[in-house]
């Protein structure tokens, strides 16, 4: 009994956990791996800091002040001057000085300086929350991707255990046969042949999973060792909209589009703010003082005094008159190469959109004929299994009837899977996955 009880002991310290298992639908693989991206709270912090440049650009546009107070000490060893003949006079052996100064200044024109500064700043935030949702789409149609393939492979996985179960039955009959002598030994090996290559695909399918699986763990944030299984999808039947359909939507939506837009609008403000350079400014300034010459820190009535100025400074750098012009035309150069690099990016959304919508009526195509090949294939395997069993068919006929089925099978399962990718890729194409 005692040694009884240390061995259940020892069983429950020593057996590994079991693996953590969780049934994901597509909708929650998305919310949780967007909450748990990386890439995403790299974009985030990217906006933060587009949205803090922006403030600081208005901040410019503030007066600007300053004050200080201070301390000075003179001695004066030869402290005796002489004019002439019958002037002179004795300097103090040293002096104190108390200094404080408080000024203002606000730049009341600048040639709209500020404003393009400001206005570049906002549209550079504007690019970078577009960056942050291009990669909200990247992260979401990896989500996607991953979870189709997980799908696929656990589909064909249970296709490999319900052919495994079929032919199991079959080289039970075949065995029956060979043992009453109808057919030979080699029809039963090849039955047992066909076993082990789908064991084989078995065990190829169930590595991919594992790997798919941990990818899957890391980029949703689970736990390492959770194992996924795949909520039904439920694929509603789609037809495929006109090409052009889709090229609209992608002219509007494309998050590259709309930043080559804006980074077209910088370079416009870029030129604006260059332009400025030649045009005279104009600020106004006032600063107050005090002075106290006395060896009092405290001020004392008689010993200080306190002037105050203002004023306004209209200043010009005319030299900008015909050393700016080639710095216009650098600016007007860039904005050129904005606009040929948006022409180049259209180019290639074009053709990208164009592939995925090609992708995506070939994907329903395969599905449709596929459909089709698998209603032949069962009732070819079904007349084959009926001669077989009364002995009219060989045993390859029939392993080879129950291959075609099981291989049209696989395909379906995968058509289907590659069909919804397909559209989720063409909805990344066209700008609209995450609306």
């Amino acid at each position: 009994m005692g040694s009884i009880a240390i061995l259940i002991l020892v069983m429950l310290f020593t057996n590994p956990a079991t693996a953590q298992e969780k049934t994901i639908t597509l909708d929650e693989a998305i919310t949780l791996g967007l909450q748990n991206s990386k890439v995403l709270k790299l974009s985030q912090a990217k906006v933060d800091q587009a949205i803090s440049q922006y403030n600081q650009a208005k901040d410019s546009a503030l007066p600007s002040g300053k004050a200080s107070y201070g301390y000075n000490r003179a001695q004066i060893p030869a402290n005796h001057l002489s004019l002439g003949p019958d002037e002179s006079f004795n300097l103090p052996k040293s002096a104190d000085a108390y200094l404080g100064t408080v000024s203002i200044s606000q730049v009341i024109f600048a040639g709209n300086k500020l404003k393009y500064a400001r206005e570049s700043t906002e549209l550079l935030t504007q690019v970078a929350r577009l960056d942050s949702e291009n990669d909200k789409d990247q992260i979401t149609y990896d989500i996607i991707n991953a979870y189709y393939n997980l799908y696929k492979v656990l589909q064909s996985k249970k296709v490999v255990d319900q052919n495994l179960a079929t032919i199991d039955q079959q080289i039970k009959q075949s065995q029956r046969f060979f043992d009453q002598g109808l057919v030979t030994k080699n029809d039963v090996l090849r039955f047992q042949l066909q076993r082990s290559n789908i064991q084989l695909n078995g065990i190829d399918l169930e590595n991919n999973r594992r790997i798919i699986n941990y990818n899957m763990d890391i980029l949703l944030g689970l736990p390492e060792g959770t194992q996924l299984n795949i909520g039904e999808i439920k694929e509603a039947e789609r037809t495929a909209e006109p090409l052009s359909v889709y090229m609209d939507s992608a002219m509007v939506n494309r998050p590259e589009l709309k930043q080559l837009d804006l980074r077209t609008k910088v370079a416009e403000n870029n030129i604006s703010n260059i332009k400025a350079n030649t045009i005279p400014t104009l600020a106004a300034s006032g600063s107050a003082y005090y002075v106290d010459a006395s060896a009092n820190p405290l001020p004392r009535n008689g010993h200080y005094i306190t002037p105050i100025s203002v004023g306004l400074t209209l200043s010009w750098n005319f030299g900008s008159l015909w050393t700016n012009k080639n710095k216009v035309a650098e600016a007007n150069i860039e904005r050129e190469q904005v606009i040929i690099n948006k022409g180049i990016t259209t180019d290639n959304v074009k053709n990208e959109v164009n592939q995925s919508y090609q992708n995506y009526r070939l994907a329903l195509d395969k599905i449709n004929l596929l459909q089709t090949s698998i209603n032949q294939a069962q009732e070819n395997n079904r007349i084959l299994e009926s001669k077989y069993q009364s002995n009219i068919s060989s045993a390859t006929d029939r392993a080879d009837a129950q291959t075609l089925l099981y291989q049209a099978q696989i395909n379906l399962e995968l058509a289907k899977a590659d069909a919804g990718l397909a559209y989720y890729t063409l909805l990344k194409s066209t700008g609209t996955l995450n609306k």
